[in-house]
């Protein structure tokens, strides 16, 4: 990362869905997010059937000056959309934009800390 935090932003991408009500908890990441660092611009983006999209986002972003930005998959599993659309999109993005560094990280599901947390949610199920 940059050492001006008003120079960073994340945007948490997500798969999309018709119902508004599938989009609180990802929205709800960015919300807690922004309460623990309020100097980092954090916005959500989704693949379909929700705005606003990646492209849309990141043009939003680079406009308020962030210049380093990083993609983090809210996804669960690795399937096509992790492993082949959303690579391809970064890859569209660093092209069109090559002053900015886009850091895409791995799929939020492949995060050992997040393992621990549904592990420990699903165990508290038995107290």
């Amino acid at each position: 990362m940059t050492s001006s935090n008003e120079s960073n932003g994340i945007i948490l991408f997500a798969h999309g869905s018709r119902d508004p009500l599938w989009r609180l908890p990802i929205e709800a990441v960015s919300v807690q997010i922004q309460s623990m660092s309020s100097g980092i611009d954090v916005v959500c983006a989704y693949l379909e059937m929700t705005e606003p999209d990646l492209p849309t986002t990141a043009r939003l972003m680079i406009d308020r000056g962030v210049k380093h930005i990083a993609i983090v998959p809210m996804f669960l599993g690795v399937g096509r959309h992790a492993r082949e659309d959303l690579p391809e999109l970064v890859s569209q993005l660093r092209q069109q934009h090559p002053s900015i560094h886009f850091d895409l990280r791995k799929a939020i599901g492949e995060e050992p800390q997040l393992t621990q947390v549904m592990a420990s949610i699903a165990l508290s199920a038995m107290s």
